[in-house]
């Protein structure tokens, strides 16, 4: 068996395997909301009203969705799946005039990847956080070339790239018109450095 093959076959299986998992998860999340939910309630005033336990479920469930994100539990892929060869909302951005001030901080931000990504096996994953998109040690797109600062897929990127806009996202241009970059992108920490509540690119919804 030739190994694209091999691996094509394995991230299938690893795609109905994280799948499952990330099912079993929300129901984990959903239940333990539910039942630390209860607790609370009959800890604080010992009367419980479904009003109370569906409000008190929501704010626990927030809790312990955060606590899971931590640890690095789930499987993250796109909410909203696109056929990205037909996605009609490609953003288009004078890349080549602004590469040398930017540095394709784009290809240094995180985002999960679609089943057609995973399935079509030329974008890689991370294997450790399945789906994300495969980074290496410097923060960059495992697919980026280093020297001229290219795609070496972008033929197949996913969705998130084609969609993504940089020009009013101040984690990278402070004022885009004027090429005032974000100095904060030369940090090798970057975006965590960052605090910002949309860490990773999102496709706009067509």
């Amino acid at each position: 068996m030739k190994p694209e093959q091999l691996r094509r076959e394995i991230a299938e299986g690893l795609l109905y395997t994280h799948a499952r998992l990330s099912e079993n998860t929300r129901t984990t999340l959903e239940t333990s909301a539910f039942l630390y939910g209860l607790v609370e309630l009959l800890n604080e005033s010992g009367i419980v009203a479904i009003e109370d336990l569906d409000t008190k479920k929501k704010e626990v469930a927030q809790r312990l969705i955060k606590k899971n994100n931590d640890k690095g539990v789930g499987v993250l892929l796109q909410d909203s799946e696109y056929d990205k060869y037909t996605f009609k909302d490609t953003v288009l951005i004078d890349c080549e005039s602004r590469i040398q001030i930017c540095k394709a901080a784009c290809c240094r931000l995180p985002f999960a990847l679609s089943r057609q990504d995973i399935r079509e096996n030329v974008v890689h994953w991370d294997l450790g956080q399945p789906y994300i998109i495969a980074q290496e040690n410097d923060g960059y797109c495992k697919h980026l070339a280093r020297s001229s600062l290219r795609c070496g897929v972008h033929d197949s990127r996913p969705v998130p790239c084609r969609a993504f806009d940089c020009r009013k996202d101040q984690k990278i241009w402070l004022d885009f018109d004027r090429r005032i970059i974000n100095p904060q992108i030369r940090e090798s920490d970057w975006p965590r450095c960052v605090s910002s509540d949309a860490d990773h690119k999102r496709p706009t919804t067509p």
